[in-house]
């Protein structure tokens, strides 16, 4: 009876561990991706736009998602199976020394052997398609998201079934590195059997006098059912380290981001700051990394506090570069940018952001309600002024059935480019900055939108230092000052009149037109 007891206690106890193994380690596993996928993200953002210009959305969204999943291999297939195994393969010699030290001794160096050579050998064998098999879901997640995202373009030129076929064919690559996977998975637990198999006929084979010396007897079963159940220890480690491979590339994908130095480094501590926010370039010169092309050279503007500057000049003139190294996506290669006299380089980012608004060309719509898309330019503000808001840029038919709750982005109301622009625009009116850049604000409105803008424009700027940029040459009389770029050199530098009096480049523009 009391054999009997103890191999169903056991039984038991073995179930209710491997539950409470699985609860443990999967709970530690998840919390521990959740705060990799946190820390590659605070370590992603600084980066934008400058060193990962060059990675695709759907690379980044790969990396943020499955090579981060990659690393639970790390714990719950590497780590915790060998030190299991480590521990387990100990105790267990150590109880059968207790009654054969040379059956228990060679019991524990089979296993420790093939604890050390399955690892080994399975990492060769599976290292190159794990490393495969990473590559391949992110180029599948890059060229599927760009079929989706541009689909309307690709149906329209007839390049749709192009793009597909590339998804297709990296679809294939995947499966046939999973496929490789799963045959190198199943070949170390079939050879795992087959040495299981071997070992218990030799264990028989030197247990078959007695164990210990004595004569046959009940504890040669023991034996037997104990070389049987070793053999358990091993079996989550037969085909683990062959992901092992397709780890370190993920975490080499991941370390390209997380070891990467920003171009941008803000001071962490705020400084003391005049209210007098003066704008002023200095000997600007700028190209784009990995780029022998200057866009700025040598440009020098002020711009007094409370003064309203357009910026012309043709496309691609320098003019939203000018914006962007105001607001610190980059830093001047050469000479330097102040406000309020201060270098933009001691200005903390809580607040360069605080201080400046910008309406820019391209505006993002969040999939969320109305509110949370106006909430994050003004995270106190109330139902109310956000309504007043949306009325002030002519939205007020987004509020006429679901009112702020109505879902915007995708499975949600669709915005049209204008509608995007005010957007943009009712977000500037929010955050309220003593400084605003505005780049194209009323590009794609029409005439009449165009008018109603403007003129909000110069209720809502009246005591701010405004940069506006533009190539329509509209209402810029209005303007305190213009400066005319072209191919990254200021032109010109006046106010309108003066400008056209000079029958300078200015004058030959708005002849023009």
């Amino acid at each position: 009876m009391l054999p009997g007891a103890f191999v169903r206690g056991f039984a038991m106890g073995r179930t209710a561990g491997r539950w409470g193994e699985r609860v443990v380690s999967h709970n530690a596993t998840f919390k521990l991706l959740t705060d990799l996928r946190i820390f590659f993200f605070k370590k992603l953002a600084p980066l934008i736009p400058g060193r990962i210009s060059n990675l695709r959305d759907g690379d980044l969204l790969n990396r943020l998602v499955a090579d981060v999943d990659a690393m639970d291999h790390v714990y719950l297939r590497l780590i915790s199976p060998v030190v299991v195994g480590v521990f387990g393969i100990a105790a267990l010699t150590a109880f059968l020394v207790w009654f054969d030290t040379a059956l228990g001794l060679t019991l524990g160096t089979i296993l420790m052997a093939l604890l050390i050579v399955w690892p080994i050998l399975f990492y060769k064998l599976g290292q190159k398609n794990g490393e495969q098999l990473t590559e391949t879901r992110s180029k599948l997640r890059i060229a599927t998201l760009d079929w989706l995202e541009g689909f309307s373009e690709l149906t329209l030129f007839g390049a749709e079934e192009r793009y597909k076929k590339a998804i297709l064919t990296e679809q294939d690559k995947l499966l046939n590195n999973q496929r490789v996977n799963a045959h190198y998975s199943g070949l170390a637990q079939a050879l795992l059997l087959l040495f299981n198999g071997w070992t218990l006929i030799l264990i028989l084979w030197l247990a078959s006098d007695g164990v210990a010396g004595n004569t046959p007897d009940p504890l040669i079963a023991l034996v037997a059912f104990a070389t049987m159940a070793s053999f358990e220890l091993l079996m989550p480690i037969a085909g683990a380290f062959q992901y092992l491979g397709q780890t370190l590339t993920s975490a080499r994908r991941l370390n390209e981001v997380i070891l990467a130095r920003p171009d941008v480094i803000f001071p962490e501590k705020d400084i003391e700051l005049k209210q007098d926010y003066r704008i002023e370039f200095d000997h600007v010169d700028f190209r784009y990394p990995d780029s022998s092309q200057q866009v700025l050279k040598q440009v020098s503007l002020t711009v007094e506090a409370k003064q309203k500057l357009a910026i012309v000049g043709q496309t691609g003139s320098g003019k939203s570069t000018l914006l962007q190294l105001l607001s610190r996506y980059w830093d001047p290669s050469q000479g330097s940018i102040s406000i309020a006299g201060v270098p933009l380089t001691k200005w903390s980012e809580s607040q360069l952001r605080k201080s400046i608004t910008v309406v820019s060309q391209r505006v993002d719509i969040l999939n969320g309600t109305l509110r949370d898309n106006l909430l994050m330019a003004n995270p106190t503000a109330d139902d109310t002024l956000l309504q007043q808001t949306l009325v002030k840029v002519g939205l007020d038919k987004l509020i006429e059935s679901q009112g702020l709750d109505a879902w915007l982005g995708d499975g949600g109301r669709q915005l049209s480019g204008g509608e995007k622009r005010r957007i943009g625009i009712a977000r500037a009116l929010l955050h309220n900055g003593s400084i605003v850049l505005l780049d194209e604000p009323t590009e794609g409105l029409d005439k009449k939108t165009e008018q109603q803008i403007m003129a909000l424009f110069d209720e809502f700027l009246t005591d701010k230092t405004v940069i506006f940029i533009t190539h329509r040459l509209v209402n810029l009389d209005k303007m305190d000052a213009i400066c005319l770029i072209e191919q990254g050199e200021v032109v010109e530098f006046g106010h309108h009149n003066d400008l056209l009096r000079n029958q300078g480049r200015y004058h030959q523009l708005t002849q023009t037109l």
